[in-house]
């Protein structure tokens, strides 16, 4: 096996940045930036198995990077007794018919033939579904948003080990992917941008104004952790000799300690799906989906079913992505349905899968780590030129204020012109593939 020495320069390269922002910043900030680093790179892992093996223009990674987080809390957050008691047999019963009302619609419209008649039933299996279920799931919601509202009004979750919500997080990012890839993985690849883009505002939309299952703008807080915290790890023996032999204090060694431990288990992650997925791509059924990819046509006359080998793709790419959800918010310790933001969860993820290179998972691993750690710094770095070009203004002058002021949008110029200099100077990204 040949050893490719241009790409160990280049994850050598990035491995320095990281030291180098430990050495001059701080340690902490280095290990937070490389745990979101590690996150980012299994996100941009999710994309790049939709995008690079089969050509699947998913917009819509956001909806489910935020669906795969929501395991988090339905996992790891203990249950609202009280929240159960006053609402959670008649939300679940709403939901069962709902889903029932569905299901009926669906054999209305394959049994009954066509015609106006089926129509009319298909509206009025709907339109009584719907009645029924908003009159006995909108008051058991309501009084579950009621229930102390300041700091729980939802259901809670199951109060399992939050690592477990991972898995979980995946399987409710492939479960949503596949609904969505039966309706519209038949239609041409813009209109699936515009459904997969419309699918992740409404799981945005639900998790933001459905408190009883998420809490919505409240958020979630205190969902357990995967690691000590470091408050706790101060007290700890080993944790204070580790501090006296390195010469940190005591918060600030508990704090590198905490990020080391989901650096590990980060990577542990990182490093399954890798070997996964280049295991995939080398195997027969990766060769079949790049030829699917480079040619319809031909992969159809030749017997290969393109939907479902689509389908099957999306399904496991936006698992990934779910995945890398509920890494986030384990990480971060709660749920912000209101910051999942297209610009941070899809733009820049697919920034990072073409600045590494689609089409090879390395690539997307190493535009990951890139763009995320100059998604960070740019702002401190444009701080810093601003400061240094308007040194020469006085202390008083509106344009030196202004463009202090104006710094910190930095980052956005940063990103466009990172992806406008690969897609002039390497249009197959940085590790292209093979």
């Amino acid at each position: 096996m040949s050893i490719n020495f241009r790409n160990l320069i280049l994850f050598g390269a990035m491995a320095l940045a990281l030291i180098l922002t430990g050495m001059f910043q701080s340690w902490t900030l280095s290990l937070t930036i490389l745990n979101m680093c590690l996150i980012s790179a299994v996100m941009a892992l999710g994309v790049n198995i939709q995008w690079g093996y089969a050509g699947l223009f998913n917009v819509g990674v956001m909806g489910f990077t935020a669906f795969g987080g929501l395991a988090a809390v339905l996992v790891a957050m203990p249950p609202v007794n009280a929240a159960w008691a006053a609402g959670g047999f008649g939300v679940a019963l709403g939901l069962m018919l709902g889903a029932a009302s569905i299901f009926a619609a669906i054999i209305v419209w394959k049994r009954m033939a066509p015609g106006k008649a089926r129509v009319v039933a298909l509206i009025a299996v709907l339109v009584l579904g719907y009645v029924l279920t908003r009159m006995i799931f909108a008051p058991a919601a309501t009084a579950i948003m009621r229930v102390n509202p300041a700091t729980e009004g939802y259901l809670g979750g199951l109060g399992l080990p939050v690592v477990l919500s991972w898995p979980v997080g995946a399987l409710f990012a492939a479960g949503l992917a596949w609904v969505v890839g039966k309706i519209a993985l038949g239609l041409r690849s813009d209109y699936l941008a515009i459904a997969t883009l419309g699918i992740s505002e409404i799981v945005i939309a639900v998790l933001k104004f459905e408190g009883w299952l998420s809490r919505g703008v409240n958020n979630v807080s205190g969902i357990p952790r995967a690691v000590p915290r470091p408050v706790d790890l101060q007290s700890r023996q080993w944790v204070q000799e580790l501090a006296d032999r390195f010469g940190f204090s005591i918060p600030e060694m508990a704090s590198i300690v905490e990020k080391l431990g989901y650096a590990l288990l980060f990577m542990a992650v990182l490093g399954v799906l890798i070997w996964l997925s280049e295991k995939a791509l080398n195997s027969p059924w990766g060769r079949m989906m790049r030829a699917i990819r480079d040619n319809e046509t031909a992969a159809r006359a030749m017997g290969k079913d393109v939907t479902r080998r689509h389908l099957m793709v999306f399904v496991l790419g936006s698992g990934v992505c779910g995945l890398a959800g509920a890494m986030m918010v384990t990480l971060d310790g709660q749920l912000t349905p209101g910051s999942y933001e297209p610009l941070r969860y899809t733009f820049l993820i697919w920034v990072m899968v073409i600045v590494g290179g689609s089409g090879n998972n390395w690539g997307a691993v190493l535009g990951g780590f890139i763009i995320w750690f100059l998604w960070v710094q740019a702002e401190p770095a444009g701080r810093w030129a601003m400061d240094t070009i308007t040194s020469g203004m006085g202390a008083d002058s509106a344009l030196r204020a202004h463009l202090m002021t104006q710094a910190a949008h930095t980052r956005l110029i940063m990103m466009g012109l990172a992806l406008l200099l690969m897609l002039r100077f390497a249009p197959r990204g940085l590790i292209p593939e093979r």
